[in-house]
């Protein structure tokens, strides 16, 4: 081979001694592109849309062109023949050209490690690096090629799991499972892979202990059902397996029991007191504990909003514990001993009805915060010794404090602007009195960042507001995770996409099952004009949050718009409890599919609430990193008949 097309860390072409040779950037793509392509080759068209999108087929086509002209210009420079045209047809010349682009099938038969090492040397690295190429075709492509390395990764990773013989391939396991478990930290498969990798068994011996009692009990449940059924009718079971072949498949069905990431829902407190604050009071205190479980990644919670919705529909809970996997509930109730507000809390083990743990607390304010730590404490052992590790907020902070940052958010339940100055004036008072609490910084910024957004006047003051009182919330707590995510709002709305993303990515990190900060993040990437990236993060949020606000749905539709799934995006405004939220995107949505009469009944029904809206001067005011997503968004706006 003459030359080599490197694609990781940046794409560049490279000479048989690995120096870099001068190429045109759309060159480089299309070379790249057409080592994926089938016979490794394409049409102009199909090129041309891959470069440049579809917003005018002819000035593609013209552009297509004159790239065409200067590489082959290049290439007689060279001496070399990378790309041929043949009539319409655009095709690769493999002879000339190697790359270290990851495919399918290549070199499998190698010896694993040496196959790890070179994939984990490759994804170590961004692949493409920063390109100049913005259309849907090539987001598409992108997402495929990523999607495409992990499987391979993880390929690689699984042959050579048991091979490792030295230290350093120990090391070079632990390397690829971090790369692995980054990009799929929600897969089962994954997380079973990797608990032998990183000797984890240890730190999971409460839970193999817990499900392996649970697996012996079901075992015998089946040992009744057969009794049951007279242990003699042949016909109506199949033939049984030998004793080893029980034996094996047994110790699989315990291994996916003991290994699975157990999921806990806390349900809403219900009010048998005659004091209507001490349920107000109560529910931020079950909410705040839900919250603080998102961080560990040895349990899953569900997110406080699904768990209220299914709070009151009782009716339909069984359903929705069985539909959503549910191992453990946390079920509390508001009474009165005496003069006494009490909180009686049971953790309930779902999958035999069992009370493992109940505990009653007083509800008096000065003991709000001493009993979040016990609840909290007593449910971490129930669960898993790993959560035992979970560290509740300052131990010198005053009670006073937790109160009004309690009573403070429930104001922010529901976005008002009294209702944001209401919670601001409860965060100033729990300052006043405590002025290192990082819940109570964090939930400052997030009022003024929220009237931003509710004034619509562009006062740049709140949002500098909004970023000074989250920085203080990290700078007092590095490891809370709500004050990275209120940083990342603030960036956002100032047109710091970079900032906003990093930041986010860090919240997400510090809460990895936290609903709101992933849903948060999503809409931080809608922005950033990375519509793939950001409808992953919205469908893991929505999978820990299946009764999703409406917020998750709208940013879901926003993602699918952007990356020109017209349908799914309007799939996904129909989920909304409010789908009239919507009608912006729900009209630009279906303009695009050619539903000119169904795109017209949205203008004209957000036209009554909004007779002054403008197109241009809406979409100079939204934050969007690239020009292509704005322009996506005016076209369809603009064929709707705005």
């Amino acid at each position: 081979m003459t030359f080599v097309l490197k694609t990781f860390g940046s794409l560049q072409l490279v000479d048989r001694s690995g120096n870099p040779v001068a190429f045109p950037e759309k060159g480089l793509l299309l070379l790249a592109y057409l080592f994926t392509a089938d016979q490794g080759s394409a049409d102009r068209s199909t090129l041309a849309r891959f470069l440049w999108g579809e917003a005018d087929k002819g000035v593609a086509l013209s552009t297509l062109r004159k790239v065409i002209s200067r590489i082959n210009a290049r290439q007689t420079e060279l001496g070399v023949n990378l790309l041929s045209l043949q009539a319409n047809l655009v095709s690769l010349n493999r002879d000339s050209l190697s790359s270290d682009l990851l495919q399918p099938g290549q070199a499998e038969d190698g010896e694993p490690l040496v196959r790890l090492e070179h994939v984990v040397k490759l994804m170590n690295q961004p692949f493409l690096g920063p390109v100049n190429c913005h259309s849907r075709e090539f987001q598409r492509w992108l997402a495929e090629r990523e999607s495409c390395h992990v499987e391979i990764l993880g390929n690689t990773l699984r042959a050579a799991s048991g091979l490792a013989r030295s230290r350093k391939e120990t090391e070079l396991l632990r390397r690829a499972a971090v790369i692995l478990f980054r990009t799929e930290p929600k897969d089962p498969d994954t997380l079973q892979m990797l608990i032998p990798i990183f000797q984890a068994e240890d730190e999971v011996e409460h839970l193999r202990d817990h499900f392996e009692k649970r697996q012996n009990s079901i075992l015998r449940g089946i040992a009744v059902l057969d009794g049951a059924n007279g242990g003699d009718d042949s016909s109506s079971r199949p033939a049984p397996a030998t004793a080893k072949g029980q034996e094996a498949a047994l110790s699989l069905e315990a291994e996916r029991i003991r290994l699975e990431i157990p999921r806990l829902v806390l349900l809403p407190p219900k009010s048998q007191s005659i004091r209507p604050e001490a349920g107000f009071l109560a529910a931020s205190l079950v909410e705040d504990i839900t919250i603080g479980f998102c961080a560990f990644n040895s349990l899953q919670v569900i997110a406080p909003y699904s768990a209220v919705q299914i709070g009151h529909q009782t009716e339909t809970q069984k359903a929705f514990f069985e539909r959503q996997r549910v191992n453990y509930i946390l079920d509390t109730r508001i009474s009165n001993a005496g003069d006494e507000v009490t909180l009686f809390a049971q953790l309930i083990f779902f999958d035999q009805n069992q009370i493992v743990w109940a505990e009653r607390f007083s509800l008096d304010h000065m003991e709000l915060l001493k009993d979040r730590r016990a609840v909290a404490r007593q449910i971490a052992l129930s669960v898993s010794s790993e959560i035992e590790r979970h560290e509740a907020l300052r131990e010198d902070l005053n009670p006073v404090a937790y109160h009004r940052y309690l009573v403070g958010r429930r104001h922010l339940a529901r976005l008002t602007l009294p209702n944001l100055r209401r919670a601001r004036k409860e965060m100033k008072a729990a300052l006043s009195v405590s002025p290192d609490f990082a819940p109570a910084l964090s939930s400052m910024a997030r009022t003024y960042s929220k009237e931003w957004l509710l004034t619509a006047r562009g006062d740049i003051e709140l949002l500098k507001t909004a970023e000074t009182s989250s920085r203080q919330a990290i700078e007092k707590r590095s490891d809370f995770a709500d004050g990275y995510r209120e940083f990342g709002v603030a960036k956002l709305l100032q047109g710091a996409f970079d900032d906003s993303a990093e930041a986010m990515e860090v919240a997400e990190n510090l809460a990895p099952h936290y609903a709101d900060v992933i849903a948060d993040y999503a809409d931080t990437l809608v922005h950033c004009s990375l519509p793939a990236m950001a409808l992953r993060k919205i469908e893991r949020a929505i999978e820990l949050n299946p009764l999703a606000p409406d917020t998750y749905f709208w940013t879901a539709a926003g993602a699918n718009y952007a990356l020109g799934e017209f349908e799914s995006s309007l799939d996904y405004i129909g989920q909304m409890a409010d789908p009239s939220l919507a009608d912006r995107l729900s009209a630009a949505s279906c303009a695009m599919l050619g539903r000119h009469d169904k795109a017209r009944v949205f203008v004209r029904r957000f036209r009554e609430a909004n007779p002054d809206f403008d197109v241009d001067k809406w979409l100079s005011a939204v934050p969007s990193k690239e020009q292509w997503h704005k322009d996506l968004y005016r076209e369809g706006l603009k064929k709707a008949g705005f």
